[in-house]
């Protein structure tokens, strides 16, 4: 199935597999890549050597094109984008738009540029900076997410730039890449579904607990980290809605130390992109003291299991989900079923 993304990229279809903290590694890139998707390794929680040893890893398994997602305010962000030259990495994605002297640095090195937007205008500027394609995300989504769903944020988007437009937030099957298809995008990204395969690393148990779930069992909380984030309503989320004041910032100042340590990040460096984010309006002060509660409390649940200590990012879409494939198996039945479901299309229209 062959769209202008596609053709962009290199891959065999237009199924992207998104850059999940703690669950994007190079087990993960490597079974998307090889069944023809885009795979993308989540650098963010990610030390730098982490990092290399996940590129080199993937670049073992198989020569199929795959992306590395970057942090533009990271402190050793310019480090990391030399290395994705140097290791020849397709596409760099981005959660936060990258500055435009850093897009050009990509793109002069043959690197695809694909940051992920959540409005019209966020497209518009990194369209206008040189950008290859976006990801748009509906509030659907997990994570970090907005408040405009995929159905309207996406025509947006597509009528406002001329660059490939992905769809994600919502998508899990052939009918929803049809659909996305039909909107104009020119192709689909899943976290939650690819979360949910038996080529993810997450703990089966963790898995069980996200199949049990239907499609009223995730909340939009600011109270992991301070910006709107869709998760799974476990105990420990509503307890975390009750907190406020002291307790809340107790408990991320508790968080940033632990995250800081597993990095390897500065004090120095901490502080100066919470600078960064505060000047910008990016975050507020509160916001930012709570930033690091996101990548511990995700890593207790993702990685270590512990669904009662740790939070555990999903789209809406999980009510929709009960099985755990192969990710072979889960594209392949993608496209087979957005080909048939297209084709009807087209047999419907031919009847007129």
């Amino acid at each position: 199935m062959q769209t202008r993304f596609t053709e962009l990229v290199g891959v065999r279809h237009p199924i992207v597999q998104t850059g999940m903290g703690w669950v994007s590694g190079a087990r993960l890139v490597t079974a998307t890549a090889r069944a023809g998707g885009l795979g993308i390794i989540a650098s963010a929680t990610m030390t730098y050597p982490e990092l290399e040893t996940a590129i080199r890893e993937v670049k073992e398994r198989t020569d199929a094109p795959f992306g590395v997602n970057l942090r533009a305010d990271a402190e050793d962000a310019q480090d990391r984008v030399r290395l994705l030259i140097r290791e020849g990495v397709r596409v760099a994605s981005f959660a936060l738009a990258p500055r435009q002297e850093m897009i050009a640095q990509l793109k002069d090195a043959g690197i695809v540029v694909i940051p992920t937007v959540g409005a019209a205008r966020h497209a518009e500027k990194v369209a206008g900076w040189g950008a290859d394609a976006v990801i748009v995300q509906g509030g659907e989504g997990g994570g970090h997410t907005g408040g405009v769903a995929t159905t309207l944020l996406l025509p947006s988007v597509v009528r406002a730039v001329d660059i490939p437009v992905v769809a994600s937030g919502g998508f899990f099957d052939g009918s929803g890449l049809a659909a996305a298809l039909a909107y104009g995008a020119t192709g689909i990204a899943m976290g939650t579904r690819f979360l949910l395969t038996s080529d993810s690393t997450v703990p089966e148990s963790v898995k069980r607990a996200y199949l049990a779930r239907g499609l009223g069992d995730t909340v939009v909380t600011t109270k992991v980290d301070g910006i709107p984030h869709r998760v799974l309503r476990t105990e420990l989320v509503q307890s975390l809605e009750r907190s406020h004041g002291l307790r809340t910032l107790g408990h991320a100042a508790v968080n940033t130390i632990r995250f800081r340590k597993l990095t390897g990040i500065s004090w120095r460096a901490l502080i100066a992109e919470g600078a960064v984010l505060v000047r910008s309006g990016d975050r507020t002060l509160s916001q930012l003291m709570m930033s690091a509660n996101s990548p511990m409390l995700l890593r207790a649940g993702l990685v270590e299991g512990n669904t009662e200590a740790g939070v555990l990012a999903s789209g809406q879409v999980v009510g929709m989900i009960d099985d755990l494939p192969t990710v072979a198996e889960l594209v392949e039945r993608i496209v087979r079923d957005a080909e048939q479901r297209l084709a009807e299309l087209g047999d419907l229209n031919a009847r007129r």
